[in-house]
This record gives C-alpha cells, sequence and structure tokens, in this order.
C-alpha cells in the first residue's frame, strides 16, 4: 500500500513538474490557470492539451502547449522551421471564425520553453480516441481509453467536417492540406472541430474567379513536423505536385475509413521512398473494390469510393458531401439543428422543441447530456421558450443519475422555478413534481420547489389551484412530514375555506383525503376533522367530500377515530348532514351506511370496556373478600394463641400460688347481677370491676403436699378425670364444716381455662377443652343457658371439692351471647323462692335410696355422673354463667328431658370445682347424708 502511495505522489509530482516547467514563464499563465493534461493534438500530436480556467472570469477553458523540448535534437534552422510552421497554423486558426473550427479564446503566446494558446473546453483530438495515444500522460485517463463513438456521434462527426470543409472551400477560398484525425478535435460537448492549419494553402486568385492554390513540393529533408501526414495526403501532392479544394475532400475519404477501422489508414506510406509508396497507392486506388470498404457502412461505401478516386474532378465536393442520404439519419439532423438554433426565430424553435420528446429516445445518453442538454439550457433566457424547453429538460432528467442532474440540469432550473410568467412554467413543474422530489437535494426542495407548489396553491388562477390540487397526491409520499404539516396543509384548508369555486373546494378536499395516510392520526384527529365543521358550503359534492374524509380516516388501519370522538364529535356532525335537503337517495344511503358502522364501533369498544370493567371490579371483590378472609384467620391465630398464652400462664401461676388462691375462694363475696344488658363496652368495663372485686375477696388457698406435674396438652381419658373429682368432692364432704351462706351461686371470671378441679393434684389436667361448641346455646322450658366463647362451663379457682355456679334467671328465648357472658356487676339480684328439693327427689326416684356421702365415693365415677345426668332430651348445660335459684334447676335443669349435649362423651376436659352457696347446703344434707 505503501509502495503505491509513493507510486502516485511521484506520478502527481512529475506531472505538476511537467506542467509547470512546460509552461513557466508563459504569459498565458498571467491570465489562466493550467490545470491537468488531458489530450494531445496537432500535426503529429505535438500539442499537449491541458485544462484551465481564465482567472478573471473563472471560464472553463483549453491550454494547448508545445514544448520545445521535443525539438531539441534538431538543427536551430530545423527548429525554427518548425516553430514557424505551428505558429503559423495557429494564427491562421486565430483568424478563422466558424462552428465548424476551433475557437481560439487565447493567441498564440511564446516564451523560452514553450508556444501555448487557449482554446474552448476540449475533451480529446479523433486521434487519440481512435487509439493513438502519444503524447498523452501515462497512465492513459479512462476516460479517453474507454471512449467509444456512437454512430450518430460518427456521421454527425463527419458531418460537421465535412461543414468545416465546405466553409474554408466555398468561402475562405482555402485548401487545409492536412485533415487527418490528429487535427480534428472533439470539444467538451462532443462536437468534432478542425484545427491545425499549419500547411493551409490560399487561393491566389481573386474571389469572383476560378481558386488556385500553389503547391510545394514534397521535401524528404524537412523535419517531420514541417511536411504535413502523408498516409491522409492526396496523391497529386506527391505525384503533381497540385493541390486543391478535391485534395482536402480525398484526405476526407480517409479519414472515413480510419474512423471505421478503429484509425487504420487505408494505406501505409514509407517516408523513406515517398514517391514509390504512392505510385503503389495510385494503384491500389484505380483496382480499389468494395471488399476492401467492408467496414464502412453500406449507405456511405460509395461515397467514400468516390473520395478515394485517384481523378480529383469525380470526387464529391464538401457542400455535396453534406447533402449525402448517410447524414439524414435523425440524430445527425437534430444535432445539426441545434447547432444551427441561434438563427431560428421564436416560432421555429417552438416546432422543433415540441417534436424533440419523440427524438430524444432515440439518441444515446451522452449525446443527449453533452450536446442537446446545453442547447436547451441556454434558451431559458427567452422566457416565451421556456413552456417548449422545459419539458425536454425534464425528460432528459430523468435519465440521468441523481450527481449529473444535480451537476447539470439542477443549476440551470434554479432561476427558472421562481418565474411566475407564462403560467404554464408552473403546470409543467407541478407534472413532473415527483421526479423534482426525487432527484432535487432536500435543501433545495425546501427552497426552491416547495415554494413553487405554495405559489400553485395560492395562485389567482382556479386552472392552476385544480391542477395543483389534483397532483399533489401523486407526490405527498416524498414530501418530509413537517413542510406538509406546516405549509402544505394549512394552505389546502384555506384554498377551500376562502375560495369561491366549487371545483376547488371539492378537490381540496378529495386532495385531503388522498394523504390523510401519510398524516399522523393526532394530526389528523385534532387538525383535520374539526377543520371539515368549518366548512360553510353544503352542496352535495361538498357534503361527499367531508363524508370520504370521515370515512378514510374511520376505516384507516393506520388512524382510526377513536369512540370518544366518534360520540363527541364525528356523529353529531355527521347525522345532521345526512339529512339535507341537498342530498339524494344513494348519497344519504351513504351516509346511513357510514353513520352505522361508526354506531356499531362505539357498540361493540363501549360494550367491550364496560365488560372488561366489570370482570375487574368480580375480580377486585374476589380479591378483597380474600383479604378479609385472611385477616380474620389471621386475627383468629392471634387470638389464640393469645388465648393458650393466657393458658399456660394461668397454668403455671396456679402452680405456683393454687393453695392461696383456694384460701382467698372462700372469702369471696359475689355481687348481684341485673338482669338487663348494657352496651359492650360498659359490659366489659363491669366486668373488669367485678374481676377486680373478686381478686380482691378471694382468701389466699392452702397449699396441697402434692408434687407438681409438667403441664400436659394432650387430651385425658374422661374417667380418670371423674374419678379424681370424686376424690375431691369426698374430701369436701368430711372436710368442709361451713359453706358460705350466700343464696346463689356466682361465677368467677376464668383465668384463661374453663371446667377444671383446682387440686393441686389436677393442676396437670387444666388445659383440657370441653366437648362442647363454644356458640352453641341450649334452650330449655325453664331456662336458657347462653354459652360463652370466652368462660368455659366451670370457671375460676375454687377450694378444694366444692363447685361453684352461678344460675340466673334469663328468659326462655335468650339469644346466644358470643360477647357476653357475665352479667354486670351491678345487675338486680334474682327475688328468692322457698326452697323445694321435689326435684330432686324426682330424679332419682322412689326406687333409689338415698346414699351417703361414703358410698358415692365408693361408687364409680360413671354411675355418680349418670345420678346427675338427666335423661335424654333434657337440656344440656354448656355455659359458665348460670344464675337461676335451686328450686328452679330442680325444676327445669334436672328435668325428665334429656340433653344428649351433657354427656361425659361430650367433654374434652374436666369439669372445674365448684363451691355450693350457704341456701342449697339444707339440700345437699338430704341428697348426701
Amino acid at each position: 500500500m505503501e509502495s503505491m502511495l509513493n507510486k502516485l505522489k511521484s506520478t502527481v509530482t512529475k506531472v505538476t513538474a511537467d506542467v509547470t516547467s512546460a509552461v513557466m514563464g508563459n504569459p498565458v499563465t498571467r491570465e489562466f490557470d493550467v490545470g491537468r493534461h488531458i489530450a494531445s493534438g496537432g500535426n503529429g500530436l505535438a500539442w499537449k492539451i491541458f485544462n484551465g480556467t481564465k482567472k478573471s472570469t473563472k471560464q472553463e477553458v483549453a491550454v494547448f502547449v508545445f514544448d520545445k523540448k521535443l525539438i531539441d535534437k534538431y538543427q536551430k534552422f530545423e527548429k525554427d522551421q518548425i516553430i514557424d510552421s505551428l505558429k503559423r497554423g495557429v494564427q491562421q486558426l486565430t483568424r478563422l471564425r466558424h462552428p465548424r473550427l476551433l475557437t481560439v479564446q487565447h493567441p498564440l503566446e511564446e516564451s523560452r520553453d514553450c508556444l501555448a494558446f487557449c482554446t474552448e473546453p476540449v475533451f480529446a483530438s479523433l486521434a487519440n480516441i481512435l487509439g493513438n495515444w502519444e503524447n498523452l500522460p501515462s497512465p492513459v485517463s479512462p476516460d479517453i481509453k474507454d471512449y467509444k463513438l456512437y454512430d450518430v456521434e460518427t456521421k454527425y462527426g463527419l458531418l460537421q467536417v465535412s461543414e468545416g470543409l465546405s466553409f474554408l472551400h466555398s468561402s475562405v477560398k482555402m485548401v487545409h492540406g492536412n485533415v487527418t484525425p490528429e487535427n480534428i478535435i472533439l470539444n467538451k460537448s462532443g462536437a468534432w472541430k478542425i484545427m491545425g492549419f499549419d500547411f493551409c494553402v490560399s487561393s491566389t486568385n481573386p474571389s469572383e474567379q476560378e481558386p488556385k492554390f500553389p503547391c510545394k513540393e514534397w521535401d524528404p529533408n524537412l523535419p517531420s513536423l514541417c511536411l504535413p501526414n502523408p498516409e491522409y495526403l492526396a496523391p497529386e501532392y506527391i505525384l503533381s505536385v497540385s493541390c486543391e479544394t478535391a485534395s482536402d475532400m480525398y484526405s476526407l475519404g480517409t479519414v472515413m475509413y480510419a474512423v471505421f477501422n478503429k484509425g487504420k489508414p487505408i494505406f501505409e506510406v514509407n517516408k523513406q521512398d515517398i514517391y514509390k509508396s504512392f505510385s503503389r497507392q495510385l494503384d491500389q486506388l484505380s483496382r480499389l473494390g468494395s471488399s476492401s470498404l467492408t467496414n464502412i457502412p453500406e449507405e456511405v461505401r460509395e461515397h467514400v469510393k468516390l473520395l478515394l478516386n485517384v481523378t480529383p474532378t469525380v470526387r464529391p465536393d464538401a457542400d455535396q458531401m453534406t447533402k449525402i442520404p448517410f447524414f439524414d439519419d435523425v440524430g445527425a439532423v437534430t444535432l445539426q439543428y441545434f447547432d444551427t438554433l441561434f438563427q431560428r426565430d421564436n416560432l421555429q424553435k417552438s416546432q422543433f422543441f415540441k417534436g424533440l420528446p419523440k427524438v430524444l429516445p432515440k439518441l444515446p445518453k451522452r449525446v443527449i447530456v453533452q450536446r442537446i442538454l446545453p442547447c436547451l439550457t441556454s434558451e431559458f433566457v427567452n422566457p416565451d421558450m421556456v413552456p417548449f424547453v422545459l419539458p425536454n429538460v425534464l425528460l432528459i432528467a430523468e435519465e440521468c443519475t441523481k450527481e449529473e442532474y444535480v451537476k447539470l440540469i439542477l443549476p440551470e432550473l434554479g432561476p427558472v422555478f421562481k418565474q411566475q410568467e407564462p403560467i404554464q412554467i408552473l403546470l409543467i413543474f407541478l407534472q413532473k413534481m415527483d421526479l423534482l422530489l426525487t432527484k432535487t437535494p432536500p435543501d433545495e426542495i425546501k427552497n426552491s420547489v416547495l415554494p413553487m407548489v405554495y405559489r400553485a396553491l395560492e395562485a389567482p388562477s382556479i386552472q392552476i389551484q385544480e391542477l395543483c390540487l389534483n397532483i399533489i397526491p401523486t407526490f405527498a409520499n416524498l414530501i418530509d412530514y413537517p413542510s406538509m404539516k406546516n405549509a402544505l396543509i394549512p394552505r389546502i384548508k384555506n384554498a377551500c375555506l376562502q375560495t369561491s369555486s366549487l371545483a376547488v373546494r371539492v378537490n381540496s378536499l378529495v386532495c385531503l383525503g388522498k394523504i390523510l395516510e401519510y398524516l399522523d392520526k393526532w394530526f389528523v384527529l385534532d387538525d383535520i376533522l374539526p377543520f371539515l365543521q368549518q366548512i360553510p358550503s353544503k352542496e352535495p359534492a361538498v357534503l361527499m367530500g367531508i363524508l370520504g374524509i370521515y370515512k378514510c380516516t374511520f376505516t384507516h388501519k393506520k388512524l382510526g377515530i377513536t369512540k370518544e370522538q366518534l360520540a363527541g364529535k364525528v356523529l353529531p356532525h355527521l347525522i345532521p348532514l345526512s339529512i339535507e335537503n341537498n342530498l339524494n337517495l344513494n348519497q344519504f344511503n351513504s351516509f346511513i351506511s357510514v353513520i352505522k358502522e361508526m354506531l356499531n364501533r362505539l357498540e361493540s369498544e363501549h360494550k367491550t370496556k364496560l365488560e372488561q370493567l366489570h370482570i375487574m371490579q368480580e375480580q377486585q371483590k374476589s380479591l378483597d373478600i380474600g383479604n378479609q378472609m385472611n385477616a380474620s384467620e389471621e386475627t383468629k391465630v392471634t387470638n389464640v394463641g393469645s388465648q393458650i398464652d393466657k393458658v399456660f400462664n394461668s397454668i403455671g401461676t396456679d402452680l405456683l400460688t393454687g393453695g392461696e388462691s383456694e384460701n382467698k375462694e372462700d372469702g369471696l363475696q359475689n355481687k348481684h347481677k341485673r338482669a338487663s344488658l348494657t352496651l359492650e363496652e360498659k359490659q366489659k368495663l363491669a366486668k373488669e370491676q367485678e374481676q377486680a372485686q373478686k381478686l380482691k375477696s378471694q382468701q389466699p388457698l392452702k397449699p396441697q403436699v402434692h408434687t407438681p406435674i409438667a403441664p400436659v396438652k394432650q387430651t385425658k381419658d374422661l374417667t380418670d378425670t371423674l374419678m379424681d373429682n370424686m376424690s375431691s368432692l369426698t374430701n369436701l364432704s368430711v372436710s368442709t364444716p361451713k359453706i358460705s351462706s350466700s343464696s346463689t351461686f356466682t361465677s368467677v371470671p376464668s383465668t384463661g381455662l374453663g371446667m377444671m378441679f383446682s387440686t393441686p393434684i389436677d393442676n396437670t389436667k387444666r388445659n383440657l377443652t370441653n366437648g362442647l361448641n363454644a356458640n352453641m346455646g341450649f334452650q330449655t322450658s325453664g331456662f336458657n343457658m347462653p354459652v360463652n366463647t370466652n368462660q368455659n362451663f366451670f370457671s375460676g379457682p375454687s377450694t378444694p371439692g366444692v363447685t361453684k355456679m352461678t344460675l340466673g334467671g334469663t328468659p326462655s328465648t335468650l339469644p346466644n351471647f358470643n360477647a357476653v357472658s357475665v352479667p354486670p356487676a351491678g345487675a338486680k339480684q334474682t327475688q328468692q323462692r322457698p326452697t323445694d328439693m321435689s326435684a330432686l327427689n324426682n330424679l332419682f326416684g322412689p326406687q333409689k335410696p338415698k346414699v351417703s356421702m361414703n358410698q358415692l365415693s365408693q361408687q364409680k365415677p360413671n354411675q355418680w355422673l349418670n345420678q346427675f345426668v338427666p335423661p335424654q332430651g333434657s337440656p344440656g348445660m354448656g355455659s359458665s354463667v348460670m344464675g337461676t335459684p335451686m328450686n328452679t334447676i330442680g325444676q327445669s335443669a334436672f328435668g325428665m328431658q334429656a340433653n344428649p349435649f351433657f354427656n361425659p362423651q361430650n367433654f374434652a376436659q374436666p369439669p372445674t370445682t365448684m363451691t355450693n352457696s350457704s341456701s342449697a347446703s339444707n339440700d345437699l344434707k338430704d341428697l348426701f347424708g
């Protein structure tokens, strides 16, 4: 890579050095900047051709430079001859002015090192094109190396040379004397121009007489640059030392032969023995057949054969050659017409430009761009011709690449974009707007193209506005969104609202409807749809245009109308329009169809929304219920945990202070309870006060000499529990001398564990639970015993062997109380009745004798319990709050109906100890003896 860069650098440096050394010091460099070496031309290709620009005007030129180093090998007098010959040719060219001759823009300048002059921009010489690359830079430029002549270029080029010779022969009375490919130059536009007048011969006779051209004898001793090219020279130059205009026509024939044979001349001449070579050539020409001209097109083959005739008078003259059928080609004629365009009037030009679009597709692109396009764009200065020229320019632009368009066409169109007259210019641009927007750079579109569209929308001509509105949808996809949103759409809306033409208003709506797909959804909803309600007219065409925009927006996948818009704005606008009197049946049906579609969509969407909301609400409710259940379960678990903690705390307290609590229990006095119920807060307060009072009145219990046993959480067998209870009851009957004189059984709130015996022996059984449902109440004919969830059947610490109960006179229909278990402390005492033991007598029946405490203690627990259990069907005892007098117990609690709930199997924990009141002591004595 580095070696390639170094090689490139050395090549560039060498070329720059050659240019600098060749031109440095020449006066031409004062006014012109010399550029790259591009070609060679002139006699022997001695002239190097460089690109150049004029410093003052930046006009492009070609600089011809002859480096004197090429003739260093010659003697001084030979050098002078060569220099004089070159100077003569350039000077003669400078004096002549014709479209077929190379135009000199700066005359010949000489310096110590070179000769130089400037001409119109040049591409290359015909010899370079045909493969003669002598005196060209190395490597040869691909532009020249790969250049191929099209048929139309060849035809028209030869025609141009013929026209140039015709000018020299007829007007100037001059024989060129060296018509060769080296002296035919192709300019930048591809036109063939004649140069190399080094050996031209002017007529010596006055213009009125027959021209006579003197001829010099061939001198083989002269340098080659001082002699014409013998391969293209007529035989009479050498053999008869004569020349005339026909001699140039022979040279033209040899040039035509070389063009069709890749630069090879028809004869090769030995310059050392020129006479012998020409003599042999003369014989060959006399026998020249069609076989030697096979590469020449058939339509011109005979004319070339005539040009190569040995007899000069047989050869066609230049004017005759310009009229041969071979040059009647459509392309050649078109190019010829362009070259004479400046001579035509506007009417002729307009007729020609109208037919040009039919010819352009038949011409090669290079010919169009190089030859035709410059001629067309030069007519833009004539406003009257612009409507005729512009379609052809835009047609050429379609075939150009974007780079060619930007470089060659767009700069010429800039001034035309701003022209407003004639109006046809705007119409042509609008019809080709897609081309302009595709190939024009974005900045130029914004600055030149779109402003032209805006002017068309604001034009006073209704026809222009209609055409613009019809054309805009065809290129709307090429317009950038900001320009469309901020500039184009507002002008279309203004055209619709402000015009007095129904056609413009309808076309505005149609245009909007067609470009909706290129707009943003929310822009359409917020800007386009509200605009429809501002349209003042109610003509059927306008109404259908409005309906069309609504329908396009409603049905388009990208856009759509929200149900809020449908319900709030669209339908309230469409429904009144649908009953306009101007609408016919089909138009009304169209309105109703769209309205129904909108209503169906509105119904389905809103119904779906409501269904989804309903489902969400139901799901939320279920979640809330689940959360509440979880919270209640957590609360229950917490309450159960707290209750268990209280149970175990009370067990520990009883284990340590069991004797003291028994002593305190003997001195406890209960207060009378009120029959009425109060609020929950008051009940809790009363309960707390009552418990505090009872705790104060309790006597310390005497501890029993028993080893405490660790609490066991597992349920004990009911038989063992009853045996323990019997043992405690036996001890009570023997050791208790007195019983409290209270007339009722009072309940003491439990310390966390209900229905247990508090003897030291049975402390291990206090964690057992009863088998009854805590929320269950039992109704009997005599009284109800509400069940409390906070207290068990029998509760509170008590004296060993003494059972304590409080029976209250509750109504027979008393409901189940879950929160209230103990009547308020201030409740009134129930009225006492005389003690009646008949119920107890009835309980045992006449067949069962009284038993003593000793006998009772000897019975099995189940036998003893069955004496107290009422028959099946009697009410059960499941409450820890019983305040009924003793005689009521005999009548109802121990009645004849069996209680299925009061069953030893239903108890999961042992019964608590009871302390009998003083009012029932006599009855108990009668019962137990």
